[in-house]
């Protein structure tokens, strides 16, 4: 596999949105044809649509939300980080999902995504309780940072419990690997904690045995993708780094802001869609979103 595999020669990296101060969760949205994505800081939630190349507020002041994932329904779950919890967004209508594990508040949930079962998948790092810009000083209530899975029946299940600090998270195509980024090194000088990518197998839709895949750098890895082909797309300091499915790097895209998600969209789902820091950038690819490819979205 070549970076010219996926992604034409010809093609540049275009910025189609700027003005947030820390933008992430891009999803693309089927329904509207338009690409959600926040900025945690400014809180805000936006929707920009490819058709007019404008960006209009969905939501204002919604509470820090991060990451998000549409469900099976076509309803949107996305991560509060100043609610500390996980919501359902129905055309601006939001209600909780959970937002504790048994009596004890999460910490500030961070990225989801949903299997073709029906169950929910989200991180529980910090981030939310530690910068207040991003949420709200508090505790960690169970002290610890975890992954959680929601069954289709609704039970809230402990899924992954060493990651270190879990962040982004996607599933292979055919959803027998679940990848998790360990931002660890985020909160540690001299970036000597964890940026690594771990993989875990997925039996009966439990984690079984966990390893890592790639140490990412510069930076750590924040949102992750992958696409139709099995390859990993992952952000980084200073742009999207790419790998095959056996862990190896296949190539870079350097983006000119600090990354922290990224998303495919688009018309077919072959536009790769990068929030980074104060700007939303758009570089067409040559493949699609694992789930968009296999008709899951």
């Amino acid at each position: 596999m070549r970076m010219s595999d996926l992604i034409a020669d010809e093609s540049a990296l275009e910025r189609v949105f700027t003005g947030g101060r820390w933008l992430e969760g891009p999803c693309w949205i089927p329904r509207s044809n338009t690409l959600r994505f926040s900025d945690v800081i400014g809180d805000k939630v936006w929707d920009y649509s490819p058709e007019t190349s404008e960006a209009v507020v969905h939501l204002d002041s919604p509470d820090h939300v991060n990451g998000r994932a549409v469900d099976l329904d076509g309803t949107v779950i996305q991560c509060s980080h100043g609610g500390r919890r996980l919501e359902r967004d129905t055309d601006g209508e939001i209600c909780v999902i959970v937002d504790r594990w048994q009596e004890h508040r999460f910490n500030a949930p961070n990225d989801v995504v949903v299997s073709s079962d029906g169950s929910i998948w989200f991180t529980d790092p910090a981030y939310g309780i530690i910068y207040p810009e991003e949420g709200h000083p508090g505790r960690r209530e169970y002290a610890d940072h975890w992954v959680f899975r929601i069954t289709p029946e609704g039970r809230l299940t402990v899924a992954i419990t060493d990651v270190v600090e879990p962040n982004g998270l996607a599933f292979s195509p055919d959803e027998s690997v679940l990848y998790v980024a360990d931002s660890a090194a985020l909160n540690r000088d001299g970036l000597m904690g964890r940026h690594h990518i771990r993989r875990y197998l997925i039996d009966d839709w439990r984690a079984k045995a966990g390893e890592d895949f790639a140490e990412v750098s510069p930076g750590v890895p924040d949102g992750i993708k992958v696409d139709e082909l099995g390859n990993v797309w992952s952000s980084c300091l200073d742009g999207i780094i790419i790998y095959s499915p056996e862990g190896e790097e296949i190539g870079r895209i350097p983006v000119p802001e600090k990354v922290g998600n990224l998303c495919f969209g688009g018309s077919d789902g072959s536009d790769l869609y990068i929030a980074a820091t104060s700007s939303l950038y758009m570089i067409p690819t040559l493949t699609r979103d694992c789930r968009r490819a296999s008709g899951r979205a």
